[in-house]
């Protein structure tokens, strides 16, 4: 059962592979991971139900591939299969620090972890696992913003989290744009007729379907994760209707 700071009973991650990537312009910054496991730590130790969904884009980009003329379903295939090692690095990362973990694939590869089973999964939760869907959806064509719309609404989970690299939704990237104008709170229709760009079209409707809250925040600032948790901090979120 969550504590009573915690404002979610079961919570989805989605991460992109950019964010493990620390300095580096590719692959895995292992200080980085730890420091992305330790976010997840603190908030398993809430006692709030925590699944993951991890990107590939450090290591390989379907959509890239693509472009430069490979088969857009093998391109996206190798995409998944990039996610599966950034999934069984943070296994490994959580489980260095306590936290028992199970990696979930959507592509059986039974050697290396388990076959995504539905049920399977909500009992490793129910257990204290930390459940990491790796694969995204397991075909291509489709991101893993959709794998993590379609994981939350299996797993029946009461937001969907999704850690980026600044501290909300803005009209543009903040990094580029000085006076890029930054959301507290949007609707689902207004990330799809603004083209905000937060979460493919698929994935925002998906969990509008579904009721499940977004929550967008920076990953990178340390306690983040917990206090978006608990409903506090910087963050914004999406749902279906606005703000009275």
């Amino acid at each position: 059962m969550a504590q009573a700071g915690a404002k979610f009973r079961r919570v989805l991650l989605k991460v992109s592979g950019e964010a493990l990537m620390g300095p580096g312009e590719y692959g895995l910054h292992p200080g980085t991971v730890d420091r992305v496991a330790d976010e997840i730590r603190h908030v398993h130790q809430l006692g709030v139900q925590v699944c993951l969904v991890i990107g590939g884009g450090n290591i390989f980009r379907g959509v890239s591939g693509a472009a430069i003329g490979m088969e857009r379903a093998g391109a996206d295939t190798m995409g998944m299969l990039a996610t599966v090692i950034n999934s069984l690095a943070m296994q490994n990362a959580l489980e260095k620090i306590g936290v028992d973990t199970r990696v979930q694939s959507a592509i059986p590869m039974t050697t290396v972890c388990e076959p995504y089973i539905r049920r399977r999964a909500a009992r490793h939760m129910e257990k204290g696992r930390v459940v990491i869907f790796a694969a995204g959806t397991g075909n291509p064509f489709f991101t893993t913003d959709t794998a993590a719309a379609l994981r939350a609404s299996e797993m029946g989970c009461d937001a969907l989290m999704k850690g980026t690299k600044v501290d909300g939704v803005y009209s543009a990237d903040p990094r580029k744009v000085r006076d890029a104008e930054r959301y507290d709170r949007l609707t689902y229709l207004e990330v799809l007729s603004k083209d905000l760009q937060v979460m493919d079209a698929s994935a925002i409707s998906l969990a509008r379907e579904s009721g499940i809250p977004i929550l967008v925040f920076s990953i990178h600032t340390p306690g983040a994760f917990a206090e978006v948790v608990a409903g506090r901090g910087r963050f914004t979120i999406i749902t279906e209707q606005e703000r009275a």
